[in-house]
C-alpha cells in the first residue's frame, strides 16, 4: 500500500521563496509616488477651474465631468503604471500592449 510523502517541515530552509515584489518594480512605484505629488496650494482660475500643481510640472484641473480629486488620482496611477511596467520582467503578461505605452510618452 502506496504511503503519503513526508510534509516537509515548517520553517525549511530548502527552498527561500521569492519575494512578492521585486526590489526594482518597489524602487518605481516609491520614485512614482515621490515624483507624483501635488505642491502647493489649490488655486481657482478666473474662469472657475480649480488647479493644482504637481512635483512633476503638470497642473492638475478639474473639468466640465471629473473633479481636480479624479485629476490627482489619475495622474497618480498613470504614473505608478508607467514607472512600474517600466522595469516589469520581460515576458510578463500584460493587459496592455507596452511598445503602445512607448508611444504614448
Amino acid at each position: 500500500m502506496p504511503t503519503a510523502p513526508e510534509p516537509t517541515p515548517t520553517g525549511s530552509t530548502d527552498e527561500t521563496p521569492a519575494p512578492a515584489v521585486s526590489a526594482p518594480m518597489r524602487a518605481a512605484k516609491v520614485r512614482a509616488y515621490t515624483e507624483h505629488t501635488t505642491v502647493g496650494q489649490v488655486e481657482t482660475t478666473p474662469d472657475g477651474r480649480v488647479t493644482i500643481a504637481c512635483a512633476c510640472g503638470m497642473v492638475l484641473t478639474n473639468g466640465p465631468t471629473w473633479s481636480v480629486d479624479e485629476h490627482i488620482r489619475l495622474h497618480r496611477a498613470e504614473a505608478r503604471f508607467l514607472a512600474l511596467a517600466d522595469v516589469a520582467p520581460a515576458g510578463i503578461p500584460r493587459l496592455v500592449a507596452w511598445p503602445l505605452v512607448d508611444a504614448a510618452r
